[in-house]
């Protein structure tokens, strides 16, 4: 059997691509802990996504988040320019779980549309209402 389940953090934000054959795909690496005799050990693994699944991941992961993956190992070989043989060794992740929540991004950008609110309020705008109706469809009625 092949099965792999990791919880980690993410190492950098994911990068996402298309295919010519219209596949998204998103890869990223994922650092995990390890304990032993009194000491931590971190490992990284990368992970790879197809897909939909590729596609969620590309929005909603950043760097530093929490997740739980579910997936298989795979290992991939190639040669290069020089003939060299390479191979790298990869979590195909069927599942992505979101253990820690939105991402530092989305905080960011909450806090910079408070931040604006606050300083329009400051200047004398009013903050925008949407029950209330439009000066025009007033006039209009």
């Amino acid at each position: 059997m092949n099965k792999v389940l990791l919880t980690g953090r993410l190492t950098r934000d994911p990068e996402m691509r298309s295919l010519a054959s219209g596949k998204s795909v998103t890869q990223f690496s994922v650092a995990t802990n390890e304990y032993a005799g009194g000491r931590e050990k971190a490992e990284y693994h990368n992970i790879v996504t197809w897909d939909r699944l590729a596609e969620i991941c590309g929005q909603f992961l950043g760097k530093a988040q929490q997740v739980a993956i579910e997936g298989r190992l795979q290992t991939r070989s190639w040669d290069d320019d020089r003939g060299v043989r390479h191979w790298k060794t990869e979590v195909v992740a069927s599942h992505v779980e979101m253990l820690s929540g939105r991402r530092k991004k989305d905080y960011e950008a909450e806090s910079a549309a408070q931040a604006l609110e606050t300083q329009a309020e400051t200047n004398g705008f009013a903050s925008v209402d949407s029950s209330e109706p439009i000066a025009e469809e007033v006039a209009a009625a």
